[in-house]
């Protein structure tokens, strides 16, 4: 039964963000005092995404580490810059968007871009091996470039920041991977099918709840929403094109590739909502639950690109052979 749930969410994942947004701003008040419940929800997330990694595929990543470095470089030098420079540009006299944009853009790599990349047949070890390093550095990285890049414009609790990162990223992770280690990559097989369907069900409430925090900011269809939309779309689609000419230029094989695009393109969109609201004023929680809306379509979007391609390649290989 929890494999049919699974493949029937596996099919709905584009929906099941934005439908969990539209559920959560709707509620409204009704869900906002289960924000409590959001840290905890994440940490089974990342456990249960976790328990596939282990340290020999990562170890074996680590004797050619300039894709591992290229994607880090892309997640939290390039695309946080990017970020910036939009939002200065568009909104420069408003901080906490500012704040948003540059957040969205800085927080890892989600956990869910393991799935799109084994879908299109890219390189596991490798995006395992970045969500293993992305997910370590995150209580670092995240409170560091936002300390960089927004100073003091905006109040930063950067020790409960990062301490929020490390019990909700780091400890799970890293219990997820110890437990591979301890049964030989046994329990992957036996247990992620039963916890990926409520992985996906708690992230689902996770984003319903973050949803209803920031109600009052997404209620109301307004002229700036709907810009912020374009430029949250903008914004993550420079990140899959930047990984496509990045793999391109550097002459990357298929696999490489597909890993870059998706792990550069997909972010813990869950996470950075809960660190938008938990520690920033409600305004700057909108740009990242607007990033949840589109980051699966998007995904779905980058899939059918390489899809079409890979098809278009076929053809041409069987007429040149013909």
């Amino acid at each position: 039964m929890l494999l049919a749930v699974n493949r029937t969410l596996n099919r709905m994942m584009p929906l099941i963000t934005p439908l969990s947004v539209l559920t959560g701003v709707l509620c409204g008040s009704a869900l906002s005092s289960y924000t409590y419940l959001s840290p905890w929800l994440f940490a089974f997330m990342t456990f249960a995404g976790s328990i596939s990694l282990g340290f020999k595929d990562f170890v074996n990543v680590l004797k050619k580490p300039l894709p591992l470095f290229a994607c880090l470089f892309i997640l939290h030098i390039a695309m946080p810059l990017v970020a910036l420079g939009l939002g200065n540009m568009l909104y420069h006299a408003d901080e906490f968007t500012i704040t948003g944009l540059v957040l969205a853009a800085v927080i890892p790599t989600g956990v869910s871009s393991f799935i799109w990349v084994s879908i299109y047949k890219g390189n596991t070890a490798l995006t395992l091996s970045i969500i293993l390093i992305d997910t370590l550095l995150a209580p670092f990285v995240v409170p560091g470039v936002l300390s960089l890049l927004i100073g003091t414009s905006v109040e930063l609790d950067t020790g409960a920041m990062m301490s929020s990162l490390f019990w909700m990223i780091v400890v799970p992770s890293l219990l997820g991977m110890v437990l591979n280690e301890w049964t030989k990559g046994a329990v992957a097989p036996v247990w992620s099918p039963r916890l990926n369907p409520f992985s996906k069900l708690f992230m689902a409430a996770v984003i319903m709840i973050n949803g209803s925090v920031i109600s009052p900011y997404l209620a109301d269809i307004s002229l700036y929403l709907v810009g912020l939309a374009f430029v949250i779309v903008l914004l993550a689609s420079t990140g899959y094109a930047l990984c496509f000419l990045t793999a391109r230029v550097l002459r990357w094989n298929e696999a490489d590739e597909v890993a870059l695009i998706f792990n550069g393109g997909m972010r813990n969109i869950s996470a950075g909502a809960v660190l938008a609201v938990s520690y920033f004023p409600a305004p700057v929680a909108v740009p990242v639950v607007l990033g949840m809306v589109f980051q699966q379509l998007l995904a779905s979007l980058a899939g059918f690109l390489l899809s079409h391609r890979a098809k278009a390649r076929h053809t041409a290989e069987q007429t040149t052979a013909a």
